[in-house]
């Protein structure tokens, strides 16, 4: 099944930001567009503004005068649902109530050819409730842009339990000839992107709540040592916190209040309390006019050890080796007599290791470090102690880092730490989403960089931190949180104890 023939016309109904970012998309592909939306007039305006959009992508030399010519000449606002009739596709983006759309699809359904494709454009609904309202729901899909359309490249399709693969493969091929990237998915809470992501938040609003650290802090070490281009906080406030929360809250309900998509209390208050975000002018922050920007929590300079010993292997870690090495400490290679696992061993006699899902509190005079993307290029490592770790293990091992030209950032004693925790929970859902038929590893991986901006897909980081790390970490973590949070897939699980395809045993 191929993509649409650029001379059928697509229709789009919704001409609110994310419509006309779908009509904007398909007019430049080369389409004949219509524009319907129900409140009189809107549907002009609607074609006004996409005509500014295209006048200032010529501007940026973006477009050639004449294409934005042919472009407007093609867009048509419709005044009723039947100036649709000839339409080869429509796409829905309307209100996120399933009861709407329905009704809209089913008023299609009497106007459109047997042979027109049904697409929406939610992004928290079933597509197959909204779909099981038609005669023929097999020509129903999803494709799920995301904001600004025109310029992010993924789009979710997404096949309901109706729906016939020729149908989702003519939308998929669709949406790649429009320049897009799309992804396959099966109808599933959240889809790919909006199910995974989840932990990239909740893990942030937990370790708040628990008092571990303040939200310019969790940003700073997620930013600077885990490479996600924003923090939770404050890419909540950019998208809203009531849209954010919505997503939690609907991906929860959806999943039977599984205890892995537990909203977040300290965020429910928040938009309790009308603090919504950017747009509001306060959420997390304050972003008023003159407000200032708080600070992360950052370390005062300290020296550092005179050398390291490094006991057993640090597996994600072991670039530290190297550049400790290169900062000129001297590093000595023991084997670990003791048998407390892989770690630094500081002249104090404290412990420096890598966050694995404990906590500092059961052990004598240990200090965690937190997981980095990369080591060598991050410029803020966490640090986690208890109360009884001493002052000079805690000296040396801010000093240590400093060396290494990072700023070092104290949070409390929780398990897992900031980044290490969300990557964990990150892949586990991962994992369990390719074993559940959701989608496959590839578009997992393409979903989660192009549509939220990871700097790894959540395969590529399991590859990277080897088969075991992410199970080990969880449950660890679950034997502390016992409530289920953190329980490891049995897809992990799996995955972690498969024999390894390098070496053919398990690992």
């Amino acid at each position: 099944m191929t993509a649409l023939d650029l001379s059928s016309p697509v229709a789009v109904v919704g001409t609110g930001t994310m419509g006309q970012g779908i009509a904007q998309v398909a007019l430049v592909a080369g389409h004949p567009v219509r524009l319907y939306d129900t409140v009189p007039g809107r549907a002009r305006q609607a074609a006004e503004a996409i005509g500014a959009r295209l006048d200032r992508l010529v501007e940026k030399d973006r477009l050639t005068g004449p294409d934005r010519d042919a472009a407007r000449a093609r867009l048509l606002p419709a005044e009723s649902l039947a100036e649709l009739a000839d339409c080869a596709l429509v796409v829905e983006a309307v209100l996120e109530r399933l009861d709407v759309k329905q009704e809209l699809f089913r008023d299609l359904e009497g106007i459109v050819s047997d042979d027109c494709l049904l697409a929406t454009n939610t992004s928290s609904l079933s597509v197959t409730a909204i779909g099981g309202a038609l005669r023929a729901p097999g020509r129903f899909v999803g494709l799920h842009f995301f904001n600004p359309a025109p310029l992010l490249p993924l789009v979710e399709v997404v096949s309901g339990f109706a729906t016939d693969v020729t149908h989702a493969t003519r939308a998929y091929e669709t949406a790649r000839a429009w320049g897009k990237t799309p992804v396959a998915c099966a109808d599933t809470p959240g889809f790919i992107v909006n199910r995974i992501a989840r932990p990239f938040y909740a893990e942030a609003f937990a370790v708040y709540e628990a008092q571990g650290a303040d939200p310019a802090t969790i940003d700073a070490v997620l930013r600077e040592s885990g490479g996600f281009r924003m923090g939770a906080f404050e890419l909540t406030d950019l998208i809203g916190q009531d849209v954010n929360e919505s997503v939690t809250q609907s991906v929860w309900q959806s999943f039977f209040h599984d205890v892995r998509f537990t909203p977040s209390l300290a965020q429910r208050r928040l938009v309790e309390s009308g603090r919504l975000g950017r747009k509001t002018g306060h959420g997390w922050y304050d972003h008023r006019d003159g407000a200032e920007r708080p600070e992360p929590d950052t370390a005062e300079k300290r020296q550092p050890p005179v050398y390291v010993v490094a006991e057993g292997d640090l597996g994600p870690a072991a670039e530290l080796l190297e550049l400790i090495r290169e900062a000129g400490i001297p590093v000595r290679d023991e084997s670990d007599d003791d048998d407390q696992g892989a770690c630094l061993l500081l002249p104090s006699g404290g412990r420096l290791v890598l966050a694995d899902g404990q906590t500092a509190v059961e052990f004598r005079d240990v200090v965690y470090f937190d997981l980095a993307l990369d080591y060598r290029r991050a410029t803020r490592i966490a640090l986690s102690a208890s109360q009884d770790t001493s002052a000079q293990t805690l000296a040396e091992a801010t000093g240590l880092f400093q060396a290494l030209g990072k700023q070092v950032s104290f949070v409390g004693d929780v398990p897992g730490m900031i980044v290490a925790r969300t990557v964990a929970r990150i892949i586990d859902l991962a994992h369990d989403a390719v074993a559940k038929g959701v989608a496959t590893e590839e578009d997992i991986d393409t979903a989660m960089r192009l549509g939220v901006n990871y700097p790894l897909g959540p395969f590529e980081w399991s590859r990277r931190l080897g088969r075991t790390w992410a199970y080990v970490l969880l449950d660890d973590l679950h034997r502390r949180d016992p409530s289920g949070r953190y329980a490891p897939s049995l897809a992990l699980y799996r995955h972690a104890h498969a024999p390894d395809p390098r070496e053919g045993t398990a690992s």
